[in-house]
């Protein structure tokens, strides 16, 4: 049973742990007996929880966080591993040298907090805080904590007005035609009209083979993508998707086809040799220059897709459809993504509403009549 006891004018804990190991823990002194009593309630919790370990043994977050990457590297794809272990090396030197322990929920919010002041953009936030939370929730499942910090921390949050976090640009029609007839390389070209009018990620474009273009129905079966040198499998079931292609996508293709000798497995943007093409070469020596020669700000390759998603909004397809087509999981990611994208439409929206009601009688206006509501012209 545990007890308190008193030595040499210093308070002392007497108490078993969850292995049945006796321990005694003398407390600093000027530890009053009330500050003693709370202390082994926390013990006796730990010990009732199973995760009580003796100061002495409780491990450095760098050193959890080693054990969890670890872990993970044969469990998870080789991209996804990379990129926490980028985070782990580069973002966390604050808690690197603290008790697994010592990390609290005020812990995290100050992490947030710091890594907000320094600039760090609120999309790498968001990533930290999942990393964050997997390598908590390893020390929880091995007993090394009682329960997870970063569960009941404020999330990060947009500090700035609706769409100004956000790093996406958006290519207007003009500035598409004119980007599109700047490349010079049939192959190039096709690829950067494949990427507007698809809404593909760059990894599927680069992974697609002829074999996953069904020219007759007018679809581009996603069931791959390219990264790091390697192919995987779309991470979920949406992103396993047949994207409906437009007549004029469909004419340049096909003529690419025709120009390259392309058929079956063979890739449809493949580089010279027939391997999968390398992005860095050819973003600088295609992507960038035909974008300068075109008079466009410079942007992402991502956000060719970006641009394709704001042009299906804008002119108001519907979200489920734009969801289905991109391969998000559902359309409230969809929404989450693009949601400072639809202020645009919404004018246009009340007014189809005012048409469907009044335009039958010709009534514009509504007064209010001491009998109720009535409509007049």
């Amino acid at each position: 049973m545990a007890c308190i006891t008193k030595r040499g004018g210093r308070y002392a804990l007497d108490f078993y742990d969850q292995q049945g190991k006796r321990n005694r823990v003398t407390l600093p002194k000027g530890t009053t007996k009330e500050s003693a009593r709370r202390t082994l309630r926390g013990i006796e919790e730990k010990v009732e929880n199973r995760t009580f370990i003796v100061d002495k043994q409780v491990k450095l977050f760098r050193v959890v966080a080693a054990e969890w990457i670890k872990y993970k590297k044969t469990r998870i794809r080789i991209t996804t591993w990379s990129m926490y272990e980028g985070h782990l090396r580069h973002h966390f030197a604050e808690l690197n040298e603290k008790r697994i322990d010592r990390i609290s929920t005020a812990t995290v919010e100050g992490f947030i907090t710091a890594k907000q002041a320094a600039g760090v953009s609120l999309p790498l936030i968001k990533k930290l805080m999942v990393t964050l939370g997997q390598v908590m929730g390893y020390a929880v499942r091995h007993k090394m904590v009682s329960h997870n910090p970063v569960r009941d921390a404020e999330r990060p949050r947009a500090t700035g007005a609706p769409g100004e976090n956000h790093e996406m640009k958006i290519l207007e029609p003009k500035q598409i035609k004119a980007f599109i007839e700047a490349e010079p390389d049939q192959k190039y070209r096709t690829l950067f009209l494949t990427a507007i009018m698809t809404g593909a990620r760059q990894g599927e474009l680069l992974g697609i083979k002829w074999s996953d273009l069904d020219l007759s129905m007018k679809q581009l079966h996603i069931r791959r993508t390219f990264t790091h040198g390697q192919y995987f499998e779309p991470k979920t079931k949406g992103s396993i998707r047949k994207i409906d292609v437009a007549p004029v996508l469909v004419k340049e293709l096909a003529s690419w086809k025709l120009a390259s000798g392309g058929r079956g497995d063979d890739l449809i943007f493949p580089s010279r040799d027939g391997t999968p093409m390398i992005c860095h070469n050819m973003k600088n020596r295609h992507f960038f220059p035909a974008l300068k020669a075109a008079g466009v700000p410079a942007i992402r390759f991502h956000d060719l897709r970006h641009s394709f998603a704001s042009l299906l909004l804008a002119q108001g397809e519907n979200v489920k459809y734009i969801q289905t087509q991109l391969g998000h999981s559902s359309p409230t990611v969809t929404l989450n993504v693009y949601a400072h994208l639809l202020k645009e439409t919404n004018q246009k929206a009340v007014c189809r509403l005012e048409n469907t009601i009044f335009q039958a009688t010709g009534h514009k206006t509504v007064t209010k009549r001491k009998k109720g509501l009535t409509a007049t012209g």
